[in-house]
């Protein structure tokens, strides 16, 4: 996607990993009615149990404002999730045009927060969660039509029934949900449906039909039978670990043969970092060579490596996209390797870990001496691309509020404190004199 870029050029920007999603008891409206009673019951005794991910919640002055970051799977208490006019304020102060929105409050009848909660153990609870995330589906919707040049709602979805997942995808794409469709979370104790089962196949393939992209986020562990984040071993091995859980959909799709079935199948993988891919791929791509050998030592492999027609890394260059929370400066330094029209940079609203409201200065501290028709790209043009905004449209609400060419290219001479001011690694990865 070409555009004349001066240095008065106002860059399109493009959040490609924010959250929303209502107060618990806004969603009761977009719930059938039926539920009603069970959703009362539900919501006066929900808690969210990774409250402790942010330590103010524990303090008994601490109060949530309307403008108030919180860490994480804790701030689904905060009002921005909702409010707004509130976050389009924001988001023009913080220089961004659009953003892509997954989920970040708990939906009805959901254990936990809404991206560590496990599957429904029956088809009873099955039926009861069916029916919370169908009633934020449509809360997004309504809340992206408030703003629907700027928005792109990512509706969720559940694996147990193939057939309410693909009624599903037809149903949002209808609504005008372009974001896409976050799948479960994986993990230990997630028991979610790997990638390559093949009664996902209908999903695939309407998701391929009607260019709806497919996600999967980076989520904190899950829980415990009871409800509860389990020790605080468990807890940090989760954390270490639950990048891992996302990565490995890679392998999922390319080797079962999905994105040599789907070539149209567009998949984002959110907020797991964007520095693992090269040496990811390069691993594969050992892996199909060695197995597409017949008489080497991983000849057992051959059928299924005959069954591709590219090596992984080049499904990855056609299918995948990478939305880039956090995104570093040493990074951005591997480009290159691992893809411009891969990478799109994201803000992480409203988490206090994201950039806002210094992500002007998070942009030029990541990207000095970045050719800026790349900057561009990573900015905002690749996630035009995926979402399908308006170019025309953004590029009129960039020139009103985006960062121009000229002020991305001068560097920080200050970035805000860390933890004083910013809970952003971008902040602290590296310091202003060393670079």
């Amino acid at each position: 996607m070409a555009q004349q870029i001066t240095d008065d050029h106002h860059y399109v920007v493009i959040s490609a990993d924010n959250h929303a999603g209502s107060d618990l008891l806004g969603y009761k409206p977009f719930l059938e009615k039926k539920w009603h009673d069970e959703f009362d019951v539900w919501a006066a005794a929900y808690t969210n149990p990774w409250d402790f991910v942010d330590p103010r919640m524990k303090r008994d002055d601490f109060r949530v404002d309307k403008n108030q970051l919180l860490a994480g799977a804790a701030s689904w208490h905060s009002p921005l999730n909702w409010e707004s006019e509130t976050r389009l304020e924001h988001m023009d102060i913080d220089g961004v045009a659009g953003e892509v929105i997954f989920p970040n409050t708990a939906p009805p009848f959901m254990s936990g927060s809404v991206l560590t909660g496990k599957g429904p153990a029956s088809r009873a609870e099955y039926e009861r969660r069916w029916a919370g995330l169908q009633a934020h589906n449509r809360w997004l919707a309504d809340f992206c039509d408030k703003a629907p040049e700027r928005r792109a709602g990512i509706a969720q979805v559940l694996l147990d029934d193939v057939d309410d997942a693909v009624s599903e995808v037809r149903a949002i794409k209808a609504m005008g949900l372009r974001g896409g469709i976050l799948l479960p979370m994986d993990g230990p104790l997630g028991g979610t449906r790997p990638m390559q089962d093949v009664s996902l196949e209908p999903l695939w393939a309407v998701c391929e039909e009607l260019d709806v992209p497919i996600h999967k986020h980076s989520s904190a562990p899950p829980e415990q039978a009871n409800g509860t984040p389990g020790s605080l071993g468990e807890i940090a091995i989760g954390f270490a670990e639950r990048q891992f859980f996302n990565h490995r959909c890679v392998a999922q799709l390319i080797f079962a043969g999905v994105l040599e079935r789907h070539p149209g199948l567009k998949v984002v993988l959110s907020e797991s970092g964007s520095s693992w891919v090269p040496d990811h791929l390069r691993r594969l791509d050992s892996l199909y060579h060695a197995g597409s050998n017949e008489n080497g030592l991983l000849a057992f492999l051959t059928p299924s490596m005959r069954t591709l027609s590219m090596p992984p890394s080049e499904y990855f260059k056609r299918n995948f996209f990478l939305g880039s929370s956090l995104f570093l400066p040493s990074e951005a330094e591997k480009r290159y390797e691992i893809g411009v029209d891969k990478i799109m940079w994201a803000v992480d609203y409203p988490h206090s870990e994201g950039t806002f409201p210094y992500s002007r200065d998070a942009i030029a501290h990541t990207f000095p001496g970045v050719p800026k028709d790349e900057i561009a790209a990573m900015l905002g043009l690749n996630a035009i691309e995926v979402f399908g905004f308006d170019l025309e449209a953004m590029q009129k609400i960039a020139d009103k509020i985006g960062p121009t060419v000229d002020e991305i290219n001068q560097i920080p001479t200050s970035l805000p404190d860390v933890p004083e001011e910013s809970l952003s690694p971008v902040f602290a990865e590296n310091a202003i004199g060393e670079r």
